[in-house]
């Protein structure tokens, strides 16, 4: 099975623009991400999704491989999808799995990219996404975090930015879980994804994912202990770079 990974990023996200530059201990966030998932075992090769010249510019600076796609893109899927086809087309060689690392997921360990693969032995599995804890109230609450509740097989049943399932009777023993921006997809499952309509509730709660659940598909969602972070506001840029500090993986390749 060949599988690559592919980081879609781009400057002009509307709640914190720019972001994929912004430095956390001296490294714009996108390099973080792209070292990390070129990192990961099972990975072929990693690549940088954007329609800004100043982060192919950069990528390529550290060594990295980057691919221009669309600025018409609305979801970091579709823009996934098509870097897929372009790197197809330029190596000559077709991808079994994507996974798809969000360019805002710099704490992401390489381990955690590399155990969506695992769950395609299973040939029902057509989507494999990785999701975390909540651990406080207020991170259950915070509409930038999407929310994620599952089946007893673990297949998702609805991704929301409310808190979900609901805390009216005290937030005890309820599974508070996060969706995060790791997900990986076989490669016919990813251009279908492409060809379909965004869907109401995918634009309502402003999460890809909800197109494939509202079309019937299934998504496996894996649980990660690890502390994740996606950042959407300064504040998460900063408490990314302290909870780094300690992370036996920066020293990698931040060095480099």
């Amino acid at each position: 099975m060949k599988a690559i990974g592919i980081i879609p990023a781009r400057l002009g996200a509307t709640r914190y623009p720019n972001k994929p530059m912004a430095t956390i201990h001296g490294m714009p966030m996108v390099g973080h991400c792209y070292h990390r998932t070129r990192l990961a075992p099972g990975l072929a090769a990693a690549y940088v999704a954007t329609c800004d010249e100043e982060i192919v510019r950069y990528v390529r600076s550290i060594g990295g491989s980057a691919v221009m796609t669309a600025t018409s893109h609305t979801r970091a899927t579709t823009r996934t999808a098509e870097a897929m086809e372009h790197i197809e087309a330029a190596t000559g060689e077709r991808a079994d799995v994507v996974v798809m690392v969000q360019g805002d997921e710099p704490l992401i360990l390489p381990e955690t990219i590399a155990e969506t693969l695992v769950h395609f032995r299973d040939p029902a599995v057509e989507i494999v996404n990785i999701m975390s804890r909540l651990r406080t109230y207020e991170q259950f609450v915070d509409k930038n975090n999407v929310k994620v509740v599952v089946s007893q097989d673990n297949n998702a049943l609805y991704f929301s930015r409310e808190p979900i399932p609901s805390p009216w009777r005290g937030v005890e023993g309820v599974p508070m879980y996060m969706q995060t921006g790791i997900i990986a997809f076989r490669r016919d499952v990813l251009l279908r994804f492409n060809r379909m309509a965004e869907t109401r509730l995918e634009q309502i709660e402003s999460v890809d994912m909800n197109r494939v659940l509202e079309s019937g598909g299934r998504i496996r969602m894996i649980l990660t202990e690890a502390v994740t972070i996606g950042v959407d506001t300064p504040q998460e840029l900063k408490d990314a770079e302290e909870l780094m500090k300690n992370d036996p993986v920066l020293s990698q390749y931040l060095t480099l």
